[in-house]
């Protein structure tokens, strides 16, 4: 597979985030599409590695979001955790904003 729609430019928050599900080569894929503080775009995993929550729900301070329930921060461009209980990083995919859609490659992860 390649890039696909994840959504619109309007769908997301500068410091917001955005779950979706796309397809991926072994099925379903949850995603935090992320527009930082600086207005960049990244896309996540959206399930925690500490604690198999959405990120989507948690807060994004320049180029981290915050998992809501035990206030682990992951870099959204790495994906490692910055700070614990997390200790292992989730999936971070390529993002290709064109024009006003947002594309999103769960198939070749960084």
């Amino acid at each position: 597979m390649s890039a696909q729609l994840a959504c619109y430019t309007a769908d997301v928050p500068v410091a917001g985030t955005l779950r979706v599900e796309l397809e991926g080569e072994t099925g379903p894929v949850e995603v935090a599409v992320v527009r930082d503080e600086s207005g960049d775009w990244h896309a996540i995993s959206d399930i925690c590695s500490h604690g198999a929550v959405s990120l989507s729900d948690g807060e994004v301070e320049d180029c981290t979001v915050e998992c809501w329930l035990h206030g682990s921060r992951f870099d959204l461009r790495s994906g490692k955790p910055l700070s614990p209980p997390a200790i292992k990083p989730v999936p971070v995919y390529p993002v290709t904003v064109d024009g006003e859609r947002v594309l999103v490659d769960v198939d070749a992860p960084l």
